[in-house]
């Protein structure tokens, strides 16, 4: 399969539209406040207050609450993604998660890409940018072999035409 970049006059075939940077990062801001706010509250109601504070100064006291929302991140994203290939995000910016041909992406791609967002999104952005292909992927999108898209119909899969969006 001969995967390139090119304007969208010249597509011939089907066409997967590969999401702006800028989409994906308001898509996820729209997941983040909601997943925070869920899990602000999660900890309000185990704790009694949001204002708690611990003697020790330990790894694990000072970030009671990192470890818990990322795994309800993680959680998030990979139920919505494989089910339904969007989150709430991505659904009112119109992107979807694929996998490289545009289908629906595998348990096992899901799975990698949303450990790379949930636990390491910093490096995964940043290494995702320096490191990036015609694709947009982050580090762990390349590892799981999946795409955001802009959602468009993809017919043929046999000549596909990736464009920036």
């Amino acid at each position: 399969m001969n995967i390139e970049s090119m304007d969208e006059s010249n597509a011939e075939g089907s066409k997967i539209i590969i999401a702006k940077w800028t989409d994906r990062f308001f898509a996820w801001l729209i997941d983040f406040i909601i997943v925070s706010s869920i899990s602000t509250v999660l900890i309000f109601v185990s704790f009694g207050s949001l204002d708690y504070e611990f003697e020790e100064n330990s790894f694990w006291m000072e970030n009671i609450q990192y470890i818990p929302t990322s795994i309800l991140f993680f959680v998030y994203w990979t139920v919505l993604e494989y089910k339904i290939g969007q989150t709430v995000g991505k659904k009112i910016m119109n992107l979807k998660t694929v996998n490289i041909i545009g289908e629906r992406p595998s348990l096992k791609g899901i799975l990698i890409s949303s450990f790379g967002k949930s636990f390491l999104l910093p490096i995964d952005v940043v290494l995702g940018w320096f490191l990036t292909n015609e694709k947009r992927q982050r580090i762990f999108n390349k590892l799981g072999d999946t795409l955001v898209v802009k959602i468009k119909d993809v017919d043929d899969v046999s000549d596909i035409k990736y464009l920036k969006d």
